[in-house]
C-alpha cells in the first residue's frame, strides 16, 4: 500500500491528481491540504479517507474542523502546519500548491526522502540549485509534472543530456493570443482567464495569456535539466497537442504529443518509472487535421525576454522575478494596473532590487530565498502602485 500526500488537493492539479488514486485500490492519502475552499478539502479528505486535513489559514481551522466531526480524520490548520504535513510518512507526494507557499512543504517532504511530483513552478525558479540539493542529500526524487516538462522529461528516457542541442517547449498563446496587439492594453481579468485548451485556475490562466508562465516554465527547464539559456526553445502551438521537443546533436527530433489533459503527466510522476492505464483521451492525428507553429512576438509577450535576463542573471533573480510577478497578477486581477503594466512592473523591480543588493549572489539558504521573496514583493507593491497613481 504506497502512502500519498497531495498539497494543494483542492487546486486543478491536486483535483485531477485525487481523480486518478480513487481508481486505484493501492494508494493511502496520508494528508491533503487546501486553502480556503473548506467545503471541497472536508468533501475530498471524507471521500478519500485522509488521515489527515489542513488549511493553509489559521482562520478556516475551525470550519474544516466542525466539517470533519466525527470522521476520525486529523485536522490542523495554518502554514506552519503544511509544512510539518511534509514530513509525515508517505510514499510520493504531490506539490501543487499555487506560488512561493509551496516551497517550504516541498522542502520538508524532500528531507524525508520523497518521491516529490512538482507541479509547483516557483520552487525551482526561486531556488532551483538549493532545492535540487536538497533532493541528492536525502535520495529524494524529483519528477516533472508541468505537461512541457513531463514531456522532455519522457523524451530523455534513456538519453544523455549532454546529446542534447535545444529543448523547445511549446504554448498555446493563452486566451488573448489572437487579440490585436493594441487591444491587449484593455484586457479585463475575466477575459485574460479564459482558456481555450486547458481547464486551469484563474491565475495560471492568466499568466498563461501574459506568457509569464511559459517565462516561470523556461527558467524551470534550465534548472531541471541543466540547461544553457541558448538551449532553451519557446514556439507558439495553439492546438496544445505537442508538448515539448527535444533537439539531439545528430539532427533528430523527439517530440512529446498527447492531448490536453492534465492527469496524463500526473498519471506518468505517479506510475513511474512503468506506464500504466491511465482515463486520458486519445490522440486522433487525422481529427486534428493540422498543428499549427509559430515563432513567439518579444513585443507582445515581454515576460518572455524577461525569462532569458533572469536565467542569464542568475542567483536571486528567479525568486525576485516570482515574487514580482505574483504581485503584479495580484494588481492586475484587482484591476489596478493594465494587462500590458504587469511585464513593466516586473521589469521595475528587477531593476530596483538589483541597485540595492548583488542580484547575481546565490541564496544560500530556504529562508534567505524567502527574505529575498518577501523584499522583492514590497518592492513591487511599490512599483505598482506608481504606476497605477500614474
Amino acid at each position: 500500500m504506497r502512502r500519498v500526500t497531495v498539497f494543494g488537493s483542492t487546486g486543478s492539479v491536486g483535483v485531477s491528481t485525487l481523480d486518478l488514486l480513487a481508481r486505484r485500490d493501492d494508494i493511502r492519502v496520508a494528508a491533503l491540504t487546501g486553502g480556503r475552499n473548506i467545503a471541497l478539502l472536508a468533501e475530498q479528505a471524507i471521500a478519500h479517507r485522509a488521515e489527515l486535513a489542513v488549511t493553509a489559514h489559521e482562520d478556516c481551522y475551525k470550519p474544516l474542523k466542525e466539517a470533519l466531526s466525527g470522521t476520525g480524520i486529523s485536522v490542523a490548520g495554518g502554514p506552519g502546519a503544511v509544512v510539518e504535513a511534509g514530513y509525515r510518512p508517505a510514499d510520493w507526494v504531490m506539490s501543487a500548491i499555487v506560488g512561493a507557499a509551496g516551497l517550504a512543504p516541498g522542502f520538508a517532504a524532500l528531507s524525508q526522502g520523497r518521491t516529490v511530483a512538482l507541479a509547483n513552478k516557483e520552487s525551482l525558479v526561486t531556488a532551483g540549485p538549493l532545492l535540487l540539493a536538497e533532493a541528492r542529500a536525502h535520495g529524494a526524487t524529483i519528477l516533472p509534472v508541468d505537461s512541457e516538462h513531463s514531456a522532455v522529461f519522457q523524451a530523455l528516457t534513456g538519453e544523455d543530456i549532454a546529446a542534447v542541442e535545444t529543448v523547445t517547449l511549446t504554448a498555446s498563446g493563452g486566451g488573448l493570443r489572437d487579440w490585436p496587439l493594441e487591444r491587449l492594453k484593455n484586457a479585463t481579468p475575466d477575459e485574460a482567464g479564459r482558456h481555450p485548451n486547458w481547464d486551469m485556475g484563474q491565475r495560471i490562466t492568466i499568466d498563461s495569456a501574459s506568457m509569464f508562465n511559459k517565462a516561470m516554465e523556461v527558467i524551470e527547464a534550465r534548472e531541471f535539466f541543466g540547461l544553457d539559456p541558448d538551449q532553451i526553445a519557446v514556439l507558439i502551438h495553439p492546438q496544445s497537442l505537442v508538448h515539448a521537443l527535444v533537439a539531439f546533436r545528430d539532427g533528430a527530433v523527439m517530440g512529446h504529443l498527447g492531448a490536453p489533459d492534465m492527469r496524463h503527466p500526473i498519471g506518468y510522476a505517479l506510475n513511474w518509472p512503468e506506464r500504466a492505464d491511465l482515463p486520458v483521451a486519445r490522440l486522433n492525428l487525422a481529427r486534428a487535421g493540422r498543428l499549427d507553429f509559430a515563432e513567439p512576438d518579444l513585443v507582445r509577450y515581454p515576460a518572455l525576454s524577461l525569462a532569458w535576463q533572469v536565467m542569464r542573471t542568475g542567483g536571486a533573480a528567479g525568486a525576485v522575478f516570482n515574487a514580482a510577478k505574483e504581485i503584479a497578477l495580484d494588481h492586475f486581477i484587482a484591476r489596478n494596473i493594465g494587462f500590458l503594466d504587469m511585464a513593466p512592473v516586473v521589469e521595475s523591480t528587477l531593476e530596483r532590487f538589483a541597485d540595492q543588493a548583488d542580484i547575481g549572489a546565490a541564496p544560500r539558504s530556504l529562508a534567505e530565498v524567502l527574505a529575498i521573496d518577501t523584499e522583492a514583493r514590497r518592492l513591487a507593491g511599490a512599483v505598482a502602485a506608481a504606476r497605477r497613481a500614474a
